[in-house]
């Protein structure tokens, strides 16, 4: 379903405010945000708002909640222990009602954001506050971050759609985005991330769910990422017809760079691949990620950045480019899906014969699910969750692309152009190429001279105001 053209239904709601943001050309920028304390908590959500940038919120759950433990969050709570986010079944609901209060509405648009595989507590707990937008999935939230068998997360996450379904009862319009396209963060080749993104959203939507977005994480080389997210957002747009979706790129989720210069560079990476490959939302990260939490003032600057670099990109301002890492074209600017001239590489062919196998196993899209990991027609490389068949293994090619090294049981062939697969990395290998991207856009940045400008910030209108969504 084309954004520009938004069904009357969903006027309102996570969706229809990024649909509203694509239509007018402006990238959404998101943080990853959660305070344990309810007032630092609603302070983050308003300097996210008041942002000079087009924004959602973001409230992220601390690790208690996610696993289940609310007895040890209540502990921690009433002992003074800090929490790494915000314990929302834990609060009293009027709690986080005055947190939302004059903050959360159509115009600004927050998701809870939580890592759980058995979120059911969760979407009750977000629904009594009056938010209906949330992310996960049955896989992507099992696999990396649990040990729950994959069988009982897929009951719970189709409780959970049915939960949030059901609130389109009461005039919402629940939003649900899949996690399936960052599974582990990195060494995951596209056609993988892909075809699970595309998946959990066929399982979203056979319960109930009719505003749905589907992610991918940026990986090490852009002209690899350009063509994934086009082949994502095609795939979307076929399989997906009836329901109103958008694409959200995360920013590198690997080792970030440690110096500042690198990792803002590799943000405004991020941007300027969200805008060519028609990606509507961007899930950033700072230049404190390799070192701690960033404060709010460091998440700020960061939606900013990443907000400059895109409306550059969208103009037409050159790339920097980065060594070692190859940078795609600009483009005709404001490009969209399927606009770009991307090479065929083959990613979009084992995507769709993943998807495929996946779905001839059954018309329940869970059990097929449950049925493909069984089988090894899904094998996710590097996770060790024991309903993973743990054969598959992948590469990583001096200039950055992933390939699969070992495909297991998965109806692929590994390298469609013919080439020998590369060899299964060793120790020593797995650790170079989980720090490719950390090593070299840090050794950019420390160049002798001076380091490329940033972007500068926008100094006229704001892009909410542009759409109409001013906050007074």
């Amino acid at each position: 379903m084309s954004p520009r053209a938004v069904p009357a239904a969903l006027e309102s709601g996570f969706g229809a405010f990024v649909a509203r943001a694509r239509a007018s050309g402006v990238l959404v920028v998101q943080p990853r945000m959660g305070m344990a304390d309810p007032l630092l908590m609603r302070d983050g959500l308003l300097a996210t708002r008041d942002a000079d940038a087009a924004t959602v919120g973001t409230i992220t759950l601390d690790s208690y909640t996610r696993t289940g433990d609310l007895d040890a969050a209540r502990r921690a709570l009433a002992e003074g222990v800090g929490l790494n986010g915000y314990p929302i079944a834990t609060h009293p609901a009027d709690t986080t009602r005055a947190v939302l209060r004059g903050v959360a509405d159509a115009r600004f648009p927050v998701q809870v954001r939580h890592g759980s595989a058995m979120p059911e507590h969760i979407v009750r707990a977000l629904l009594a506050v009056g938010l209906d937008a949330t992310e996960g999935g049955p896989v992507s939230y099992c696999l990396p971050y649990s040990r729950t068998p994959l069988r009982e997360a897929v009951a719970n996450w189709q409780r959970c759609c049915e939960l949030l379904a059901s609130a389109a009862r009461f005039g919402a319009e629940p939003h649900l985005e899949t996690f399936g396209g960052c599974l582990m963060g990195q060494l995951c080749p596209p056609s993988l991330l892909i075809a699970v993104s595309v998946l959990e959203a066929l399982f979203f939507r056979q319960h109930g769910l009719r505003s749905l977005s589907l992610s991918y994480a940026q990986q090490a080389d852009p002209r690899q990422d350009e063509e994934a997210l086009t082949v994502l957002g095609r795939l979307a747009g076929e399989l997906l017809p009836d329901v109103d979706h958008h694409i959200v790129l995360y920013a590198y989720m690997g080792v970030f760079p440690r110096s500042p210069g690198g990792a803002r560079m590799l943000l405004e990476d991020a941007a300027r691949l969200a805008v060519r490959a028609g990606a509507a939302r961007l899930i950033v990260k700072t230049t404190a990620e390799a070192h701690r939490i960033p404060t709010v003032g460091e998440n700020i600057r960061a939606l900013e950045t990443a907000a400059a670099a895109a409306a550059a990109e969208r103009a037409g301002a050159p790339l920097t480019a980065v060594p070692g890492i190859r940078t795609a074209d600009t483009g005709t600017a404001g490009s969209g899906i399927g606009e770009t001239g991307v090479a065929d590489t083959g990613i979009e062919a084992e995507a769709r014969a993943l998807i495929g196998a996946v779905l001839e196993l059954d018309a329940d899209i869970g059990r097929a699910l449950v049925r493909a990991f069984a089988a090894g027609y899904l094998d996710v490389p590097y996770c060790l969750h024991p309903d993973n068949a743990g054969r598959s293994r992948t590469s990583l090619a001096p200039d950055g692309r992933l390939h699969w090294s070992s495909v297991g049981s998965m109806p692929i062939t590994g390298r469609p152009d013919g080439r020998p697969r590369p060899p299964i990395l060793g120790s020593a290998g797995l650790l170079s190429a989980l720090s490719h991207v950390q090593r070299h856009y840090d050794a950019r940045a420390a160049v002798p001279g001076p380091l490329p400008p940033p972007v500068p910030p926008r100094t006229t209108s704001t892009p909410r105001r542009e759409l109409g969504l001013t906050t007074s």
